[in-house]
């Protein structure tokens, strides 16, 4: 820990430098191919960025604005320092993937930080990516694990962030880990939901290969609950670990959607983002996705597949979003750099119609115009239909990102796990445990779609829950919630 004193030298001069922007790829460049868009930062820009930081005293916002409590200032001062791979290592201390976290998490601590409102924040992400990737090319974030082992065996049931977490916090405790992944290749979200210009797939392959050479077996294209039962996990494992996210995507279940050129939004990110050899046989061709082409949606999720429609060569590209700007749950600087690529947003829309050929075919959809009512559960006003104001809308392809929510097949095949919400895991969130004794819980799965970050932080607590059940301690199961009442 560097002498504290020296970092308040000159605070007020540091408060004022203005922000140094990371680069990007050019426009005319990267939206025509798949790479990713993020150049960074250099030694030089890093450091000078890193210095904005005004080593604030406790409690610094930053480090509460972190699901995971990322230790920010001293992770920036070791930048600032130029000891970019001391930084790398602060950053990984708390998250196993800060090179994945520096380019797609939405940077709730630069939220926080208080350079914010007047001068711009640090650009705490991009600097975490830098450090990262710098300690990745000198090998520095290989995971070190401890040549006698404890005997203990866990199944790791998903190899996402929150598989991953769990799974390297129990290998640095000796333990021994396999994961099960239902898709072909391991990675989870990370390679299946993320497109490849904001996280480039061997960038998750080199955290992969880090777990197997930690001695980490995984086995893909298993999926619980349908080839092999969590009680049969239990009866070979001393414990297991529910990792599985929340893939199952929404539909609007409206007319229409049936048709040939609807698709959902993980089937359209994969199969045009992910490597035919990664996939299953019957996803292995690129859409035809003709030249016009509406994502319906608001989130992160329908920004990707609206960036991927210009990738794909949409001569126009439409986010039809039934709420306002102010409504939008995404990440306000990936939805600028949507708009920057071409892609134009219709607010206060929505379809109720998709309209066919005779051969099967999208040619339109219907849609009607929207306005914003009450407050719903969420906190957002209700967007409520304008009657008579529906119009015709020319499409060749539409993409379906409304919503995602956790397979409901596990917990209707797994005895004494109770499931709620359509199939959200009941967990408590404190200790990841669920209301079956032995196995753990943390996620997407259970608490629905969030942010890596998140993911993380849960399944931090959730492998200290593990930890504690393979010493013989008790961890208290969830309480199940009560049956829902019959409609008369």
């Amino acid at each position: 820990m560097t002498d504290t004193s020296l970092r308040d030298i000159n605070r007020k001069d540091r408060a004022k430098k203005s922000p140094i922007e990371y680069e990007k790829r050019p426009l005319e460049e990267r939206t025509h191919d798949f790479e990713e868009i993020l150049l960074g930062y250099s030694s030089e820009t890093a450091m000078a960025e890193a210095e904005r930081c005004l080593q604030c005293p406790e409690p610094q916002a930053c480090i509460l604005n972190c699901p995971a409590g990322n230790d920010v200032p001293e992770a920036l001062w070791l930048t600032s320092q130029g000891d970019f791979v001391g930084a790398a290592k602060v950053f990984a201390a708390s998250s196993p993937l800060p090179e994945v976290c520096g380019r797609v998490c939405p940077n709730l601590c630069q939220e926080g930080c208080v350079l914010s409102r007047q001068y711009g924040s640090v650009s705490i992400g991009k600097l975490e990516a830098f450090v990262s990737d710098v300690a990745r090319r000198e090998g520095a974030l290989k995971i070190e694990v401890p040549q006698e082992k404890t005997g203990k065996h866990v199944a790791v049931v998903g190899s996402g962030p929150a598989g991953i977490t769990v799974t390297e916090d129990l290998i640095k405790n000796g333990h021994q880990v396999t994961i099960y992944e239902a898709w072909p290749e391991a990675g989870g979200v990370l390679v299946y939901g993320i497109p490849n210009f904001k996280l480039s797939k061997e960038v998750v392959a080199l955290k992969i290969n880090d777990l197997k050479e930690a001695g980490v077996k995984f086995i893909t294209n298993t999926r619980i609950g349908e080839d092999v039962t969590v009680d049969e996990l239990l009866a070979k494992y001393d414990a297991v670990f529910l990792g599985t996210g929340a893939g199952i995507e929404a539909t609007m279940d409206i007319p229409g959607e049936k048709l040939e050129g609807v698709f959902k939004s993980t089937d359209y990110l994969i199969r045009a983002n992910v490597p035919h050899e990664k996939l299953p046989p019957d996803r292995r061709h690129i859409p035809d996705i003709g030249t016009r082409v509406a994502v319906i949606g608001g989130g992160d999720s329908a920004v990707d597949c609206a960036r991927t429609s210009i990738r794909l060569g949409a001569k126009e590209v439409t986010i039809v979003y039934r709420r306002t700007e102010a409504e939008m749950p995404g990440n306000k600087t990936e939805r600028q750099i949507c708009i920057d690529e071409g892609v134009n947003i219709e607010y206060l829309q929505a379809p109720v119609e998709y309209i066919g050929d005779e051969n099967g075919r999208l040619t339109s959809m219907k849609v009607i115009k929207m306005e914003l009512g009450e407050p719903d559960s969420s906190g957002r006003r209700r967007p409520v239909p304008i009657e008579g104001s529906e119009f015709i809308m020319d499409v060749d392809t539409v993409v379906l990102a409304v919503g995602y929510w956790p397979d409901p097949f596990l917990g209707k095949k797994t005895e004494n796990l109770a499931t709620h919400k359509w199939g959200l895991i009941v967990a408590n969130e404190e200790v990841g445990a669920t209301t079956h004794a032995g196995v753990f819980a943390a996620g997407d799965n259970v608490h629905g779609p969030d942010l890596v970050i998140t993911a993380i932080a849960s399944a931090h607590k959730a492998a200290g829950s593990i930890e504690a059940f393979l010493r013989g301690e008790e961890v208290e199961l969830a309480t199940p919630p009560p049956p829902r009442k019959k409609r008369r």
